[in-house]
């Protein structure tokens, strides 16, 4: 039995436990007098109203708003026959199944009316992440419409965080998320981010989709657990149909589908109902990567680089608390705008060692970057436990365990789920990361192992010229040597180099120093002799995209569309040649 077969056998056995949303309190018969929660998908668009991008932006008096957010302009109304006939349209060109009744017209008149002006907030971060969703989807040959699914999950928040615990654009739950991948800790939450989130989201809906051969009944069972679908289709005589066994779910997932299809009808007729995207004032082709190898803040690289805080934690809400706890062995990628990579890059190893005005002290900051690295795993608190015992139990300590849940008090209930960690915390620090708390401007490099010693030139010696970007460690990692090898052989008293400066390099005694960082193997063009290899030749395969290439190599993926001539990120196919410079 192949590992999918066994994954979609897990996901119908176990979905009520892997509910990519919240669970539901009025049971699937409406049982009167039942608790009635507020509706998830009105709930998501009000936390549009907080998210920090927005406040007192200039943008907000775009298309009609005023500073409230409140639409001034004459709103254009529509009857049933336009609607239907929009609709109709739609699904004549997509593989979903487009119906229009009273169910969405319910919706239609949430997002095109009674918070229209939410909605063109959403269409305004539709301009930052529709662009990534659709490459996604593309690459597993999903119907590029399931984007409007993040509409109703997350109302395109990137920090959504719902009553039942489901995170992130596209609402994962801690188990569900586990089954794919996304990993959480007390200072990361793969659930949050962008990249990855997409990524669980499109295997989740084809696996769900293999489970039905039906997208309307894999959106359902995204919503509610693929067992409670099942139970419908049986209630329903084995129909599968999500109209005929709509009345037999959940009642939350009732109007899953129906919202679905309003969120994809007023995005793509939002020009019509008069609706213009509030800017948030971020492009999706304006973001680009650079990798951090060892512990930083948001505020060393808001102070350091001039770059907003809240556009920095926008940019990276994988990063619960502000913290990215990287070292050498365990890199994180860092979302910026391509204005701001230069600056990371020429400043990288100064910026490491910045000290902000208000922020974590250097010792503990590496502390926690070594704290971070441990699996999790979900436990169930039984009666009569408390926070201590439970901490006591797992190795922690009461803080880590409230950090790790974001607990307010010290106070657990029984039947509360709680991540915890899993093995042993380590206790050395990487050699490569000084506990320092000097400021930049006296910083000095990351200390080497004290075994080791620079090795002398030698009639092998290279000649390398630094180029734009390019600093010191950078130049060291490039070719097998430490940052003091480099200073040693040149005689040189800081780190500051120039454009065109000439280096000394000794290759021959490359291997006796620390290695740089190992890159994945690719096919490539041999190098020179005597010389460390420049750029490498990717050959594309089938279903790559430029993201997973940039990632898998540690470049840019702005570099590699300027070194191939690349204008648009999705003009790649399998077996073309691509230049790349690992590492850049």
């Amino acid at each position: 039995m192949t590992g999918r077969k066994i994954l979609i056998l897990f996901l119908l056995f176990l979905s009520p436990f892997l509910r990519a949303q919240e669970t539901v309190r009025v049971d699937s018969s409406g049982t009167k007098g039942a608790f009635v929660e507020d509706d998830p998908v009105a709930s998501m668009l009000d936390s549009l109203a907080r998210l920090k991008i927005f406040e007192n932006s200039k943008y907000l008096k775009n298309g009609g708003l005023d500073n409230s957010g409140i639409y001034t302009g004459e709103i254009p109304y529509f009857p049933d026959s336009v609607y239907r006939e929009r609709i109709t349209g739609m699904s004549l060109q997509s593989p979903f199944e487009y119906v229009y009744n009273a169910d969405v017209r319910k919706f239609i008149d949430l997002y095109a009316y009674r918070k229209r002006g939410l909605t063109a907030r959403i269409l305004g971060l539709s301009q930052i992440y529709f662009p990534l969703f659709e490459e996604q989807l593309d690459k597993y040959n999903m119907p590029l419409e399931l984007k409007y699914l993040a509409v109703i999950e997350s109302a395109l928040n990137p920090v959504a965080n719902s009553r039942a615990g489901a995170k992130g654009l596209w609402q994962f739950m801690y188990g569900t998320g586990k089954v794919y991948g996304l990993k959480i800790s007390s200072y990361t939450d793969d659930r949050f981010d962008p990249v990855k989130s997409t990524v669980a989201a499109c295997q989740h809906l084809t696996d769900l989709y293999e489970i039905y051969g039906n997208w309307s009944l894999a959106l359902a069972a995204y919503n509610s657990g693929a067992g409670n679908v099942n139970k419908a289709i049986r209630r329903a005589g084995g129909a599968k149909n999500f109209w005929i066994i709509q009345k037999f779910l959940p009642r939350e997932t009732r109007s899953y589908v129906p919202a679905f299809i309003a969120a994809s009808y007023v995005m793509t007729f939002a020009s019509e109902h008069g609706i213009k995207p509030v800017d948030p004032g971020i492009l999706f082709y304006e973001i680009d990567t650079v990798t951090v190898r060892n512990p930083l803040t948001f505020d060393q690289i808001s102070e350091m680089l001039k770059i907003p805080y809240e556009e920095v934690q926008f940019l990276n809400p994988a990063f619960k608390q502000g913290v990215i706890p990287a070292t050498p062995e365990t890199p994180y990628k860092l979302r910026l705008r391509k204005k701001n990579i230069g600056d990371f890059i020429n400043n990288e190893a100064a910026l490491y060692l910045y000290k902000p005005r208000a922020g974590i002290e250097r010792d503990s900051l590496m502390t926690l970057a070594l704290r971070n690295n441990r699996q999790t795993t979900e436990y169930r608190v039984k009666s009569g436990e408390t926070l201590a015992g439970i901490a006591k139990k797992f190795h922690m300590s009461v803080t880590e365990v409230k950090s790790l849940n974001n607990l307010k008090k010290n106070y657990v209930r029984p039947k509360q789920n709680l991540l915890v960690y899993t093995g042993p915390a380590k206790t050395k620090y990487p050699e490569s990361i000084v506990p320092a708390t000097t400021p930049a401007t006296a910083a000095k490099p990351p200390a080497e192992p004290e075994k080791e010693t620079p090795p002398p030139t030698s009639a092998n010696s290279i000649v390398y010229t630094v180029k734009q970007g390019e600093c010191m460690a950078l130049i060291a990692q490039k070719h097998g040597c430490t940052v003091d090898n480099l200073m040693t052989w040149n005689n040189l008293k800081s780190q500051n180099l120039l454009v065109g400066q000439k280096l000394k390099i000794n290759p021959s005694t490359a291997e006796t120093v620390s290695k740089p960082v190992s890159r994945p193997a690719a096919t490539a063009s041999k190098p020179a002799t005597g010389q460390k290899q420049k750029f490498i030749w990717y050959t594309v395969q089938s279903g790559d995209n430029l993201w997973d290439i940039a990632e898998k190599y540690d470049a840019t993926v702005s570099d590699i569309k300027k070194l191939n001539n690349i204008s648009n990120s999705q003009r790649i196919k399998a077996g073309q040649k691509l230049k790349i410079e690992p590492g850049k």
